[in-house]
């Protein structure tokens, strides 16, 4: 079953980058979508079958944490969720791991979101 992504980062680069690094990564991919902040994320979350998030902390409008608790109170879907950050402490990870979801500090190399990709999705949508 093919898997459709949200990337909420409000670097565009960095959005290429997870987008570039999901392409190589075997996983079965359906729909891509991007958000610039997480007020735009929590918008396609509403109006998108969504499957996997990965969400940057530090963004505009409205930060990834605020993000994801929105979004795991308003949907009931089974989201696998991968947090990024440039605050690597044991404070974030453990936050963001309360709250059901991968952590990956920055910067990361792509092997790193790949199998926090796989950690938080299940081996069972990657290829062989």
């Amino acid at each position: 079953m093919a898997v459709n992504v949200l990337v909420a980062d409000d670097s565009a680069v960095m959005r290429a980058m997870m987008i570039r690094t999901l392409r190589l990564s075997g996983i079965a991919l359906g729909e891509i979508h991007e958000a610039a902040d997480g007020g735009d994320g929590l918008r396609i979350l509403g109006s998108r079958s969504v499957q996997l998030v990965l969400i940057d902390v530090n963004m505009p409008v409205m930060d990834g944490l605020e993000m994801l608790k929105q979004a795991r109170r308003r949907t009931r879907r089974k989201m696998a969720v991968v947090v990024v950050s440039s605050d690597g402490s044991e404070r974030r990870a453990a936050a963001v791991r309360r709250r059901g979801a991968q952590f990956l500090a920055k910067p990361f190399a792509p092997e790193d979101l790949r199998e926090a990709i796989i950690r938080s999705l299940g081996a069972a949508h990657v290829g062989s």
